[in-house]
């Protein structure tokens, strides 16, 4: 089996990341027009590729070695580990905030539902807009800084 080149992973990690973010904005579009069928294949959809990026990850992470900033020490490289720190800390907690979200739902425990989803919606939202941005800095700008 051809495992892709480990920049080609962090691409579709990146793209997966993106589409997560987009299911999700749309999901809360939905919900707020009463289109609860959307509503929930958008969520799912967000759910799947949220895992197909955890599998592609964790597939790089064990196929080659970490990828660090290659930055000397700076306010960027000191931002970008804030930023890293956040995404993985929110990314671990998020996971029993979106279980609990859809057992609810699953339940038609609507009002606990929305309780925990609202949380779950902006931690979610916020690990995939920043899994695209540390993708750009990893593979876009801090490449173009060092050459």
């Amino acid at each position: 089996m051809n495992i892709p080149p480990k920049e080609t992973l962090a691409l579709i990690d990146a793209v997966l990341n993106g589409t997560s973010a987009a299911l999700l904005l749309s999901a809360v579009l939905l919900v707020r027009q009463r289109k609860y069928v959307a509503h929930a294949c958008c969520i799912l959809g967000a759910l799947l590729t949220s895992t197909l990026f955890l599998v592609t990850y964790i597939t790089s992470m064990v196929m080659y070695d970490e990828r660090s900033s290659g930055l000397p020490p700076s306010p960027l490289r000191t931002g970008y580990y804030i930023l890293l720190l956040t995404h993985v800390l929110l990314a671990i907690g998020m996971l029993p905030l979106i279980a609990m979200a859809l057992l609810r739902a699953y339940r038609r425990q609507w009002d606990r539902h929305r309780r925990i989803a609202r949380p779950a919606f902006a931690i979610w939202l916020y690990v995939s807009i920043t899994g695209v941005v540390i993708y750009w800095m990893l593979y876009h700008l801090f490449p173009s800084l060092n050459a």
